[in-house]
């Protein structure tokens, strides 16, 4: 392997703390463990861009897996060992519970089936996770043949016990200063290589979602839903990459494990891990009926309750999941978190504490070529400072630089802001490092588009609160309102409901004796200078017309459509898009107004919009003769709202009821009104 600019840039801000992902691969599934227990094993060896030092530290690394991992059918071997030797050292996933006949604890080491291994209490006191769901680490593993004599005996016991995770102080000030090194762009291609992908394999779409999977690592109580085809590794980070998330198979968990043991106060896997992933969610399911319940409540509050007892913890919750169909038909027939259990999957207050849906279908199945074999950081130095970044808080230095739509309501703006939070954390661990603009955006738009997931789903089980999902943001005070969709729902080429960005309009064309009506989309673009610039290629004769109309009515009566600004001092680029057969372009004049007119104002017409009218010169309407056909295309097409010249009312008496119902009609005497309808405000 060669290095790349990349590798170079993170062997001079990460000296020490690198491995090379692809020797990590090459023990998966070699050894019963996770990636991260071999890569804890590299990082303490082969730590160093130097192939010769790291040839050295692959055969100490080769040489411990061999000797210290139980491979199926090697457990008699093992504690034959321990027996000839007096004691061994291997690695593994080690628990505890407590034996009350004999007021004691005893371990469990899985690879060599043993369940009544004897360890100190003190051992236990200090790694309380091995109560809940276990961790992996060095053991040393004794054998006393005194106490196998002994009726009941148990010979075997955990003398030393390290567990396999970073304990170094001061590594999150490690990891800022060796931020500064990186661009946004090389930043983020840095932690996807860190956790194994190949970020140029990937596309910007997969890379996204990729990172997001990463923020319940770093932001306590986030919770968060990915449901997609099967292969694409949605619980790899979760299982391989961190010993501070617990994955539970199969999705089954009983209270007591997942929350609190009643009997005993025992926290469970909330109190202990960062993350708690359920695994095949179709399956989630507790022991107990109010199970669910209680798992509503702390995904709101972070709390639930021992009695009299109100317990906090920060654990996020995050739930992984099959379709077995493709998104769009799941849309057809149902709502897109149909796979889940029934006590969540039509239930609107567990869905409103999801903070964000992943698009799981935009990830593509792992394949060996999506991995990566450059260098990253090491996981239990990643997985560490991700555990220390979650008391950390990005949100008081972008205070007064977004503003939220009206669309938000409190918890989708909590949710949104815990999702940017945890993003803006991932880009920049330092917190006094500026944010910049095109960062903060970035983050805004994918939280809100995650969000916005959510609400869709409950908006489609038909929950009125629900039902106004256009969510918008502003970039400081003076910004642009601009709309997030979620591609899903939207394509480019469909109408939808969404408001467009500010400069575009979707229109009909009447058409004419040689052409049927068509659907359009104008799309204008202003700038310092002066004109109107037209760049498709041949530009049709009908539309240059068009856009004649239209420049020349914006000029003359800019006062009354735009106030104070001046339409002179502007350039225009102007491009048509042509949806239908037809394509001349003929009687758009009024649109073209109005996309002017939006583009100078800064402002979006109203979402799911089509404008329909012709201009002449001196600001007069041209009849339109088959207002009814229109009308029916413009249903067709997914409009919600036809604006269209008044003369066209008699015409649209004989719309059908079937159609009327489905579209809402306004009617507009001149381009002002016309103009004022279409901006809604």
């Amino acid at each position: 392997m060669e290095l790349d600019e990349l590798d170079r840039l993170a062997a001079t801000a990460f000296d020490g703390y690198l491995v090379r992902k692809d020797l990590a691969q090459r023990f998966k599934g070699q050894y019963p463990v996770p990636t991260y227990v071999g890569e804890f094993l590299l990082g303490r060896y082969c730590a160093s861009t130097d192939e010769e030092e790291i040839a050295e530290g692959l055969e100490v690394v080769e040489r411990q897996m061999r000797e210290r991992t139980v491979r199926p059918g090697e457990e008699e071997l093992f504690k034959s060992r321990a027996r000839e030797h007096g004691s061994i050292k291997l690695i593994d996933l080690v628990t505890a519970r407590l034996d009350t006949a004999t007021d004691s604890y005893l371990a469990t080491l899985p690879s060599l089936r043993l369940n009544d291994v004897r360890i100190d209490p003190e051992m236990v006191a200090s790694n309380e996770r091995m109560l809940t769901g276990g961790f992996y680490a060095e053991i040393q593993l004794e054998y006393d043949a005194a106490i196998a004599q002994e009726k009941a005996g148990r010979p075997f016991g955990v003398t030393s016990l390290r567990p396999i995770q970073l304990s170094k102080r001061g590594v999150l000030d490690d990891l800022a200063r060796g931020r500064e090194y990186f661009t946004t762009y090389e930043w983020k291609q840095f932690l996807l290589r860190s956790v194994g992908f190949e970020p140029s394999r990937l596309s910007t779409r997969a890379q996204d979602i990729l990172l997001m999977r990463m923020v319940p690592f770093v932001e306590r109580n986030y919770n968060m839903v990915e449901l997609g085809p099967r292969g694409t590794g949605k619980s790899h980070l979760f299982q391989q990459v961190s010993p501070y998330s617990h994955l539970i198979s199969g999705g089954k968990a009983t209270v007591a494990r997942m929350f609190v043991n009643n009997s005993t106060g025992q926290r469970g896997l909330v109190c202990q891990y960062d993350v708690v992933c359920f695994d095949e969610v179709s399956g989630i399911s507790f022991d107990q009926k109010d199970g669910v319940n209680i798992m509503k409540g702390y995904m709101e509050s972070g709390e639930f309750s021992r009695g009299r007892e109100s317990i906090r913890a920060s654990g996020s919750i995050v739930m992984v999941g099959n379709f077995e169909v493709d998104v769009e038909h799941q849309q057809r027939i149902g709502h897109l978190l149909g796979p889940m259990p029934p006590e969540m999957r039509n239930d609107t207050a567990f869905m409103d504490r999801l903070h964000a849906y992943l698009p799981g279908w935009d990830v593509p199945k792992l394949e060996a070529s999506l991995f990566t074999d450059h260098f990253g950081l090491v996981s239990d130095f990643l997985s560490e400072v991700w555990s220390q970044l979650r008391g950390d808080n990005r949100l008081t230095a972008i205070q007064g630089r977004v503003n939220y739509g009206g669309a938000l309501s409190g918890r989708d703006t909590t949710a949104v802001n815990r999702t940017v939070n945890g993003l803006l954390k991932l880009l920049y661990p330092n917190r006094d490092q500026f944010i910049s603009e095109e960062d903060l955006e970035w983050t805004v738009r994918l939280a809100m588009e995650c969000r916005r997931r959510v609400k869709e789903q409950q908006k489609r089980i038909g929950s009125a609160e629900f039902r106004n999902t256009h969510f918008s943001y502003q970039m400081g005070n003076d910004g642009i309102e601009a709309f997030v969709v979620t591609p899903e729902l939207q394509s480019e080429n469909s109408i939808g409901s969404d408001p467009l960005p500010p400069g575009q309009v979707w229109a009909i064309s009447p058409g004419g004796p040689d052409e049927y009506a068509g659907l359009y989309r104008i799309d204008v673009n202003e700038g310092p200078g002066s004109g109107v610039k037209i760049i498709n290629v041949p530009v049709p004769g009908p539309f240059r017309e068009s856009i004649k109309y239209g420049e020349q009515n914006l000029f003359t009566r800019s006062r009354e459509l735009v106030g104070d600004r001046d339409p002179r001092q502007h350039e225009f680029i102007v491009q048509l898009r042509a949806f239908d057969t037809a394509k001349s372009g003929a009687h758009l004049g009024l649109p073209a107004l109005l996309a002017f007119c939006s583009a100078l104002l800064g402002k979006s017409l109203k979402g799911g919009l089509i404008g329909v009218g012709g201009l002449n010169l001196g600001g007069g309407l041209d009849p339109v003769y088959n207002a009814v056909g229109v009308a029916e295309l413009a249903v067709e097409k997914g409009a919600t709202t036809l604006l269209i010249p008044i003369s066209a009312r008699r015409q649209l008496n004989e719309l059908s009821d079937e159609m009327a119902t489905k579209i809402s009609i306004l009617f507009y005497a001149d381009a002002r009104e016309a103009l004022f309808k279409a901006l809604g405000d």
